[in-house]
């Protein structure tokens, strides 16, 4: 969890409030084949049964509440539910709100925890709210740095008062949207707020971070840029500020690289299908500007349709079957890995659905395959110590998928927080080519089942395999390495990270000689890597004395490159010597003041 204000139970200074902030406004499986055709002898056993085919398509449940422009007491029902789940943090309802196409007036749809919001055309278009999709933070007196676990997708917003507030954190992406107006990225009385991501979307105003310490916007159009506190990264996005880093802290792209953007649901007609965005090579701008957006679809009835309380193994039949999954809202145990062994399959949650994985199993596996788009769900880990929670291909998966990569999208994943969980490590990329396009890996500093042994997490996303591609990287707390890649040829555009707040000692956090594991840490063995856009934060508030020697560290050789690299101590708890390997002054004192690297080496 990024930093909250200062309060009497805050250690640090109240250095960044309202005042400062507008100070800075104004400076700147597979089944053994059946054998036919042979009588079984008298004393064999009775043949195996083939299961029943599962169905494809169906209903999508209580938890998806579908509105037409006709509905009637929209608004309460979206209060109803916002009533529901506004401080419900590690509560366990899941909503998925979706609004079919057309115009809706009068509207204020405010989005609390594990709530999705979204539009059903094919364009944000086609769904327009004169209204506003609002997310604050007064059940938190003020502070939006808990904002988790929420999203808005595939609508047009024209705000009441002209601008529209997204006061979030982290895993609360804002995707696919149009705001005819501007866009509020700060609580009401500008508190503390420590997001987020962008990304396809089109603010025709100006978007005002304000308070947010950090944020990342990906293939957009925006009518302007307000400020910057700590690290403010743009690729692919028209209007975006110049590049300046560290003053104001602007790290800015021209374009990405490659991207392909999330499925999304959509209504042809009377028909649900599930759209399928094609691949981007540096974008720029958003994919549904002119007419239909690229891509293909599937019919929902290619979908297994799953609820709440189906098991592993029928989730596995389906795959085996050919269907794609499609998991609405809930939360989903399973006591065998979920695997996806079948190139192009899609695996879609609603409503932040959740997989908690039982018996220390991982909870999904991907296959060494082409195409695999893996979107929308949270993977929360279980009381038994998993060694793995996502695995994106086998070890030694080794196939080009350049053409065709696997995309893992608001794919999120906890340790902690709402019950005790362990997992050695969180998310392993074996798999080249693959793309990380937002995620938040977080082992939990707060809630319940949490403590530096009870919800122990060593590593939280090993990336083994090359050419593997991170947009908007939400890392934190892990017991050791936060990240570790040892692929080739790996890029991260924006990385945000904290440290373990609750590391009891130095010697807790000693790797070998070096003063505490590196947030990012890039292989020895490495000899082509580039970054850009990342921050790593200190918080140790169990012993304050905690020094790091660096944030980041990387074989020090020139294809293995940084750019916009920094770090924080929050009020003087731990300190940095370094930003990356030797480089970069060191934090002092109890200042939130940044140490910054331009670029390394």
């Amino acid at each position: 969890m990024p930093p909250v204000p200062p309060d009497s139970s805050d250690p640090r200074p109240s250095t960044v409030t309202r005042r400062t902030v507008l100070g800075a406004v104004a400076a700147t499986a597979a089944s053994a084949p059946l054998l036919t055709g042979l009588a079984a002898p008298a004393s064999a056993a009775p043949a195996a049964v083939r299961p029943r085919a599962l169905p494809g398509g169906g209903d999508l449940g209580p938890n998806v509440l579908i509105f037409d422009p006709g509905t009637a007491g929209i608004q309460a029902k979206l209060d109803q539910i916002f009533h529901q789940q506004e401080s419900a943090q590690f509560g366990t309802g899941r909503y998925a709100l979706l609004f079919k196409p057309g115009t809706y007036s009068g509207l204020n749809a405010q989005i609390g925890f594990y709530t999705s919001i979204a539009g059903l055309g094919l364009s944000p278009d086609d769904t327009t709210i004169n209204g506003d999709v609002t997310v604050d933070a007064g059940w938190a007196n003020g502070n939006a740095t808990q904002n988790f676990w929420r999203s808005a997708e595939n609508l047009a917003l024209v705000p009441v008062n002209g601008t529209d507030r997204w006061a979030v954190a982290q895993a609360a992406p804002f995707r696919r949207m149009h705001v005819r107006g501007g866009l509020n990225l700060a609580p009401s009385g500008y508190g503390w707020a420590s997001g987020g991501y962008i990304a396809d979307s089109r603010i025709d105003g100006q978007v005002g971070p304000y308070s947010q310490q950090q944020w990342y916007t990906r293939d957009s159009v925006i009518g302007g840029w307000v400020n910057a506190v700590w690290n403010m990264v743009f690729s692919g996005v028209q209007g975006a500020p110049a590049q300046s880093f560290p003053n104001p802290p602007y790290t800015t792209l021209d374009t990405t690289p490659v991207s392909r953007e999330k499925p999304f649901l959509y209504l042809n007609g009377s028909e649900y299908r599930v759209f399928l965005p094609e691949k981007r090579t540096n974008a720029r701008g958003v994919t549904w500007g002119n007419g239909t957006p690229r891509g293909t679809s599937l019919s929902l009835s290619q979908f297994y349709v799953a609820k709440p309380g189906v098991s592993a193994s029928t989730l596995n039949q389906a795959l085996a079957q050919g269907l794609h999954l499609l998991l609405t809202p809930g939360i989903y145990h399973v006591d065998q890995p979920i695997q996806v062994d079948r190139a192009n399959t899609v695996v879609l949650g609603l409503g932040y659905a959740t997989i908690v994985p039982d018996n220390g199993v991982t909870a999904l596996r991907v296959a060494d395959v082409d195409g695999v788009r893996l979107a929308g769900f949270l993977i929360d880990a279980g009381p038994v110590n998993s060694a793995t929670l996502l695995e994106v291909g086998p070890g030694g998966a080794s196939r080009d998928h350049s053409a065709n990569p696997t995309t893992v999208q608001d794919v999120f994943v906890r340790i902690g927080g709402a019950g005790a969980g362990k997992a050695t490590t969180s998310m392993v990329i074996n798999n080249r080519n693959t793309i990380v396009d937002h995620t938040w890996v977080w082992r939990a500093d707060h809630g319940t089942g949490v403590g530096w042994d009870t919800n122990r997490a060593d590593y939280g996303v090993v990336v083994n395999g090359d050419d593997v591609l991170c947009t908007g990287l939400f890392v934190e707390h892990f017991n050791k390495y936060d990240v570790q890649w040892l692929g080739q040829r790996g890029r991260t555009i924006f990385f945000q990270n904290e440290k373990a707040y609750d590391a009891p000692n130095q010697a807790a956090v000693q790797d070998g000689n070096v003063k505490g594991y590196a947030a990012y840490k890039v292989g020895d063995n490495v000899t082509a890597h580039e970054a850009w856009g990342l921050g790593s934060y200190c918080n140790y508030t169990a012993d304050t004395g905690i020094v790091q020697h660096h944030g980041f560290a990387a074989p020090n050789t020139a294809g293995v490159k940084f750019h916009g690299v920094l770090v924080v101590s929050l009020g003087g708890n731990g300190q940095y010597e370094h930003v990356i390997n030797e480089a970069g002054a060191p934090t002092s004192g109890t200042s939130t003041t940044p140490s910054t690297v331009v670029s390394y080496p």
